[in-house]
Order: C-alpha cells, then sequence, then structure tokens
C-alpha cells in the first residue's frame, strides 16, 4: 500500500467518522437557532504600477501581519475573511466598512511594496505567462491540489468559451483558475431549513448574478458577462470523459437537481458524488468528541467540502464554540467597489432572509434543469437574460429584479431589522444599476469596445485596468461611472512595455508546400512585407519577405516561378522574441541586424509579429504625449 493510498482512507475514515457526528448533532438539536449572522470573504488582485499582476502575496502578508488575511492560489492574490456579524440594525454598513478598513491597509501595504491592490472579476491584463506553475502560491497545499486535480483528469486542461470572441486554449495546471476573483457572502440558517433554503438560493441566483456581473473578458477575448463562472468550471474540471452513456458529475458545480431531504443529505451527497482529492492527516474522533460533551471541528467533511465547488455550498462551522450552518454565496465577483459588493450582499441576504410563503416549496414549482439554464443565461447574457420563472412564465432579468425580487430583499432586510437608511442605500443601489443596465461588466465592454476601434487589445486591457482601479479608489456605484478615456493608460511607458502590447496578433501565414506566387499576391493584396512560414503543427520554419520574392521574380521565368514553393525560398534563421520581451530591446534587436520585422514566439509557435510599421506607430504615441504634456505645461504657467 502507498503512502497516499494510506492517508486516503484514513481521511475517508475519518470523513465518514465527521457524517455519523453530525447526524447526532442534528439530532440532538445541538446547532445555533436564535440568532443569524453573515459574513463575507474577499478575494483581490496585486498588481504592478505598470497595471500587471505582481507577484507579492507572500509578502503582503509578511507586512500585513494580520490573520484575516491569507493566501489564494496563485502570488498575485490574496483573500481577506471578515469577521461574522449578527445579521440587524447596521450590519451592512458594519460589512462595507469592514472592507474599507481592511482593503485600505491592503493598498497600503501594497504601495510599500511597489504595488496596488484591484477589485475585479478577472484582471483585463492577466496573461498567460502570468499564470505558469512559478507562480503558484508557495504553499504545499495548492502544489497538492494541482497534481490531484492533473491526476484525475489525466490530462491538459482544455477551454473553450465563445462569447462575441472565442478562447480555445489548453494549459498544463490548475492556474487559470486562479484569474478568478469573487466576493463570497454567507448566511447563516438553522439546519430544519437548509434544504427550502438551499433550493431558494439555488433559484434567486440567476437573477442576483445577472444584476452583478463584472468579468466579461479575458486575455483580450470578450466572452461571458461573468467569464468566471465558465473559466472556473473548465480550470477545475477533473472528468476524464464525457461519455454519452455516463453522467459525471464536475467538480465546479452548480448542481444538477432539488435537495428534497435534509442538510445531512447535502453532506452525504458530496461525499458520494465527488472522489476524495486532497486527504490531509487527521486525528479527531468526531463521534468520541461528542461523547466527550465538546462540539468536533469535522476538520475531514469541511476539508473535502472545500474541494467541492459548489456556486451554492452548505457548509459547518463554530463560533463561540457553538455549531452552525451557512450557505456560501461563491458565484459573485469581486468589484467594482466596495460598495457595489454592500449592496450586492444586502440583495442576496434580504432575499434569503424575505423568502415569501409562495417560493417555500418552490421544488414543486419550477423545474431545476430551468433554474440551471437561467444561472448560465445570466452568466452568458447579465441583464440582457430572459428567465423561465414559476409555470414555466418567461420574464426579462430586468423585469423579475426589479418586480419581484428587490421587493422580496426588501422585506427581508426589514424582517432582520436593518436600518431603514441602509437599505434605502443599498438597494437603491442594484434598483438603479439594473435600471440603467448598467453592471461592471457593461461599462468594461462598453468602454473596450471603443478603446479597441483606435488602439490594440493589449494597450484597451492597460487603460481599462487604470480606470477601473481610478474609479474604484473615488468609491462611487458603477452604474454612476464615467466614460472611460484612452489618455487613462499613462504614458506610453505603460501601453508598450512589453512586445505583447504592440505586436500584431492577427496574422497571415503559409506553409513551406505553398507556392512563392501565392505569397506574392497576398503580398499585394494585403499590404504586408513579410509572411512566417509555419508546419502543420503551427511551428515557425521560415519567413517570406517582399524584397526577397520581387528578387527571385527578376532572375526566374514565369513558368519557374509559378512552381516554386515557400520552403524552397525561406529564411530559415530566424531572430524571434517573446511577448514578454521588453518593447525597447525588440527594436534594439531589429535595429542591429537591419530586421524589418521580428517573429513572437512562444515554446516555438508563433503568436504575433512586430514591425518597423509598429515602431512608427510607438514613435506617434511618444511625440504625441511629449507635445501634449508640453502644452498642457505652458497653460499651467500662463
Amino acid at each position: 500500500m502507498t503512502e497516499e493510498t494510506r492517508l486516503k482512507q484514513q481521511f475517508t475514515d475519518h470523513l465518514l467518522k465527521d457524517l455519523d457526528a453530525l447526524e447526532e448533532m442534528l439530532d440532538k438539536d445541538l446547532f445555533e437557532k436564535n440568532v443569524t449572522r453573515i459574513g463575507a470573504e474577499q478575494e483581490f488582485c496585486l498588481i504592478k504600477y505598470s497595471l500587471r499582476p505582481a507577484m507579492k502575496a507572500m509578502d503582503m502578508l509578511e507586512h500585513l501581519n494580520d490573520d484575516h488575511f491569507t493566501t489564494e492560489l496563485a502570488r498575485f492574490n490574496l483573500e481577506l475573511n471578515l469577521d461574522p456579524l449578527e445579521f440587524q440594525k447596521d450590519a451592512l454598513s458594519q460589512l462595507e466598512n469592514n472592507l474599507v478598513s481592511k482593503l485600505t491597509k491592503a493598498n497600503k501595504t501594497a504601495h510599500s511594496l511597489g504595488a496596488k491592490i484591484i477589485l475585479t472579476g478577472i484582471l483585463p491584463t492577466i496573461s498567460k505567462r502570468d499564470i505558469e506553475l512559478e507562480n503558484i502560491s508557495p504553499k504545499e497545499r495548492y502544489k497538492r491540489l494541482n497534481d490531484a486535480i492533473l491526476a484525475a483528469r489525466a490530462s491538459d486542461f482544455k477551454f473553450h468559451i465563445s462569447g462575441i470572441d472565442e478562447l480555445i486554449d489548453s494549459h498544463d495546471n490548475v492556474l487559470f483558475e486562479s484569474c478568478n476573483t469573487s466576493f463570497q457572502i454567507h448566511y447563516q440558517l438553522v439546519p430544519e431549513h437548509a434544504p427550502m433554503l438551499y433550493n431558494w438560493a439555488h433559484a434567486v441566483s440567476a437573477p442576483v448574478l445577472a444584476a452583478a456581473t463584472n468579468s466579461p473578458l479575458f486575455m483580450g477575448k470578450r466572452l461571458w458577462k461573468e467569464t468566471r463562472i465558465a473559466l472556473f468550471q473548465q480550470s477545475a474540471d477533473t472528468r476524464k470523459s464525457l461519455s454519452p452513456y455516463r453522467e459525471e458529475q464536475e467538480r465546479v458545480t452548480f448542481g444538477k437537481e432539488w435537495e428534497k431531504e435534509s442538510a445531512l443529505h447535502i453532506f452525504q451527497d458530496i461525499v458520494s458524488r465527488h472522489s476524495v482529492l486532497l486527504p490531509i492527516e487527521t486525528t479527531e474522533d468526531a463521534p468520541e468528541v461528542l461523547k466527550n460533551g465538546e462540539i468536533p471541528a469535522l476538520k475531514a467533511l469541511n476539508t473535502h467540502n472545500g474541494t467541492v465547488y459548489k456556486w451554492n455550498r452548505l457548509c459547518y462551522g463554530i463560533t463561540d464554540g457553538v455549531p452552525h450552518l451557512r450557505i456560501e454565496n461563491r458565484y459573485l465577483p469581486s468589484g467594482p467597489t466596495i460598495v457595489d459588493e454592500a449592496a450586492n450582499a444586502a440583495f442576496w441576504t434580504g432575499l434569503m432572509h424575505g423568502i415569501p410563503d409562495r417560493y417555500r416549496n418552490i421544488h414543486q414549482k419550477m423545474h431545476f434543469a430551468d433554474v440551471r439554464n437561467n444561472f448560465f443565461s445570466a452568466a452568458k447574457l447579465g441583464l440582457q437574460s430572459q428567465f423561465t420563472w414559476l409555470d414555466d412564465h418567461l420574464v426579462t432579468a430586468q423585469d423579475l429584479i426589479l418586480d419581484e425580487m428587490i421587493p422580496i430583499a426588501e422585506n427581508g432586510l426589514q424582517k432582520a431589522e436593518i436600518n431603514e437608511q441602509d437599505i434605502e442605500k443599498y438597494l437603491g443601489i442594484i434598483k438603479d444599476r439594473v435600471k440603467k443596465g448598467k453592471t461592471g461588466s457593461h461599462w468594461m465592454m462598453d468602454s473596450y469596445n471603443q478603446l479597441i476601434k483606435n488602439v490594440s487589445p493589449e494597450e484597451a486591457s492597460v487603460t481599462l485596468t487604470e480606470g477601473i482601479y481610478r474609479r474604484q479608489k473615488n468609491g462611487n456605484p458603477v452604474h454612476t461611472w464615467s466614460e472611460l478615456r484612452r489618455e487613462e493608460g499613462g504614458g506610453w511607458r505603460n501601453r508598450f512595455r512589453y512586445v505583447k502590447q504592440l505586436m500584431s496578433k492577427d496574422l497571415i501565414t503559409l506553409q513551406e508546400d505553398d507556392l512563392v506566387a501565392l505569397a506574392k499576391n497576398i503580398m499585394l493584396w494585403s499590404d504586408i512585407h513579410h509572411i512566417p512560414v509555419e508546419d502543420e503543427n503551427g511551428k515557425l520554419i521560415g519567413m517570406l519577405n517582399a524584397d526577397q520574392i520581387l528578387k527571385i521574380a527578376g532572375t526566374k521565368s514565369n513558368e519557374e516561378f509559378k512552381t516554386l514553393t515557400a520552403g524552397e525560398v525561406m529564411n530559415t534563421n530566424i531572430r524571434h522574441v517573446s511577448p514578454d520581451t521588453r518593447t525597447r530591446e525588440a527594436f534594439s534587436i531589429m535595429d542591429r541586424n537591419e530586421l524589418g520585422c521580428l517573429p513572437v514566439v512562444t515554446d516555438s509557435k508563433l503568436v504575433g509579429i512586430i514591425t518597423l510599421n509598429d515602431y512608427v506607430k510607438l514613435m506617434g504615441y511618444f511625440f504625441r504625449e511629449i507635445s501634449e504634456n508640453h502644452d498642457s505645461k505652458q497653460k499651467t504657467d500662463s
């Protein structure tokens, strides 16, 4: 027996004991009932002043010296865990104030390390280089998680997400998951209400998400309104095959059916359907702890539950020595501002606390397949979604939120005796955001679409990130944000520091068997001077240039020229650079070697090209910036 097998079997034994102890605690009515608490987890990104990911997580934790902060999967993310609050009076404004206080502390610490923090579902400037395995957090747990998921899959991760653009990619580690940052909200419940509220949480997921989307972009691709949903599901998918004869539940899941039994059954189901992924050493004998009159931590059960990534997750915890159950809302994105997050928290907790009588048996009134479809429609389309609601009635996201969901949430907050001014403030933000149709995703997409009319996707991503950061610091809710201006991206050093920010990615390529005559005509039609030559696997093997082809055409007869192939005349001694090469270095290489272009290559695969025309464009930006700064100085002086 291997050590891993021994550990897994031991862990499974503790898992079963934990379930026995949980059942006993439920039977003996040991769970807290006389108070409702809410809580939150805030994930955030660390970025350099150049607006790209900063691998500063461990330095941050050392300087923060605050147990509320902890690691996330990647070195450029951190998590803040807020203390739970009793759900009454000023709980929501206190939640907002606690976020402001802790995140201000984090931002000051980041500045001392040459970085800053930003709240956004997916950082627009993140690149594939940032999610190499070297950037995983240096905790053994994360390496084991990566190895376990890869072993379960027995293959690389495959990604295919379609929106306005399309992402098709693969990756050899779990760090695609680290591109997602969320704002998770917790709502404590009494065990006998768990199935009803668990079902209700699933039913309202679509309208809550539609009102809060904030992740429309990933690596320059315009995908879903909440791309995190698709990206997370595909980055932690442990299924080996998708056979039409067998249904295997995803590790990241919305669920497949209503819960009709009990809180205990929800936990039993995750043990039944999901194999142990991350076994740990634990010595707690939960039934024995109970026998001694103490409350067990149920460490094995909580660990296993933490490796099944349900968008609505039932969790076990202990507060002041008393056990409780809570639902964690895990689908909401980080940002766009703290007050937007507090409003999202008010909307969801109000809905959870205010479930009307007509929805208490929702499992008898709606098909779960419709609820699931509503959720993914919200993730794809946001407020433009249309949902299937009670009695198969079709309703727009905006109408459902404004006419039904907000009144229910208001009633729930009043039932919890939340301060009236807070109810008006936070639900007012949701109402205005939905009426205007201006979520974070809407603002980002509008801004990005305007920018790419005149600039590259890379420059647009940098400008967008700076625009988010500035408006986030001001703290106004996203529906009031001003239009993004191109100048907000900062100087040309920010926008064009690396080759990947300037290179052309929409390439015309040929293969070595293609005719030179075809290359000649393509150059004339497209007004280009260079064509890369690839093999059948996309590996760069040569370059053709216009001067070379014209020279050959002048020395060959028409008949000879017609039969020439790219492979016969291409230049195979190719200088190239990577996407992360400094732009200044790339142009220096071109200058020293009198080159008209440089291919941009990753793992021998062509990903872009940079030419002298790009150099001329960069100089244009540079001189325009000098001129604008000079004009601005003259106005100031006068």
